[in-house]
């Protein structure tokens, strides 16, 4: 019987070995990866990317509902890292349900890594204003990100930026186009649709708090939109700050945005998102928002889900999210699920949710240090 006892026990390891995200995205860790010989003389890494985000949501409210299932992201493309210091990355992206197949390029663009203290980037790229929109779609663990970072209308869009690392300082900051689309010819040539600007700093904390990590999150943001504008073309000015925590298996992010310069009004958000692995595998994550304007039709509702449900523009507006994320390979393969109630405006709307993502390709550099706690979550235990 001691025999095979230990048989069945060595049968129950395997499972959960399987079972496990660590297993599983251990093995995935480079899913991707093509090549990679540090000692290149020219080619130290080439990489296939991409994405895929599919989703069903059930959204009811008191002037709507809205049921579906919908291919939210598909995305692929290539990285190579040449001669140490340069990067080249070309993305493309499909439009909303794969239609079309190919919707132009969410991202292309070249970077040349001066030293750890500066790289300069230029081409299509991501506008990265507040720390909820800086996270990867890779990595939010919620259905979409919060109301009023949707509002500023953010996208990609050709710029150039520069980012580094100075001591306990990140930093990053450029100038971008306020116009994005698929034709990428005149993504480049043509800038007659305004102008934005951005500066961010996470600053590590350190020790300063009893918390394993600790970072300050500021964003400033000024645009210069013009009528034909189709990025950042709502708010003229934004401010966000977020603090970051992380302890053990549990997270915390509470981050404050402010959006000025809109003829329908001021607006101000706060945005409080804790999260706790209850094991390797499955993680809680909340999230409650509240906004408020000084106009009567200064805040609109998330225009999926929401909007498609009834709800209107307001001045108040609130909304609490629920979810269970079970993480197959880690951030690579997860299932999620969530259930979100918002109100504005005396209207209500309930959206609840199931969705499949899954990424190959490298990591994303962008720190955001609640991205590793899967790989840390054993030391913890």
């Amino acid at each position: 019987m001691a025999s095979v006892r230990g048989k069945d026990s060595k049968v129950d390891d395997l499972i959960s070995s399987a079972l496990s995200s660590h297993f599983l995205g251990d093995r995935l860790e480079n899913l991707g990866l093509l090549h990679r010989d540090p000692d290149h003389a020219w080619l130290q890494e080439l990489w296939l990317l991409g994405r895929y985000h599919g989703q069903y949501h059930w959204s009811e409210g008191s002037a709507g509902d809205d049921v579906g299932f919908e291919t939210r992201r598909l995305r692929m493309g290539g990285q190579a890292r040449l001669f140490k210091k340069l990067t080249l990355h070309a993305q493309m992206v499909s439009g909303s349900d794969i239609d079309p197949f190919y919707n132009g390029f969410t991202e292309m663009w070249v970077q040349w890594a001066f030293m750890p203290e500066m790289a300069l980037t230029l081409g299509q790229q991501k506008h990265r204003f507040t720390h909820d929109r800086n996270v990867s779609s890779r990595y939010i663990n919620y259905l979409e990100r919060s109301m009023l970072t949707n509002m500023f209308g953010l996208d990609y869009t050709p710029a150039v930026t520069l980012q580094g690392v100075i001591g306990p300082v990140t930093y990053y900051t450029g100038v971008f186009s306020n116009a994005t689309g698929w034709d990428m010819g005149r993504a480049f040539t043509e800038f007659n649709s305004g102008w934005s600007c951005l500066a961010a700093v996470y600053y590590d904390l350190g020790k300063a708090l009893p918390t394993d990590t600790a970072h300050l999150h500021f964003t400033y943001l000024h645009s210069e939109a013009d009528e034909q504008a189709t990025n950042l073309d709502h708010f003229m000015d934004g401010f966000s700050t977020a603090l970051i925590l992380t302890q053990n298996s549990g997270s915390l992010v509470v981050e404050s945005t402010v959006g000025t310069g809109n003829d329908q009004g001021d607006a101000f958000a706060l945005n409080i998102q804790p999260g706790w692995y209850l094991t390797d595998n499955l993680q809680l994550v909340l999230r409650y928002q509240v906004a408020a304007s000084n106009r009567a039709q200064g805040l609109i509702p998330q225009k999926r889900y929401e909007q498609s449900a009834g709800m209107q523009d307001g001045r108040v507006y609130q909304s609490g999210y629920f979810g269970l994320n079970f993480y197959l390979a880690k951030h690579r393969l997860k299932l999620m699920t969530g259930i979100e109630y918002a109100n504005m405006g005396g209207k209500d709307v309930w959206t609840a949710s199931t969705m499949l993502r899954f990424f190959f390709g490298p990591h994303s550099g962008g720190p955001f240090p609640m991205n590793q706690m899967l790989h840390g979550f054993l030391d913890h235990d």
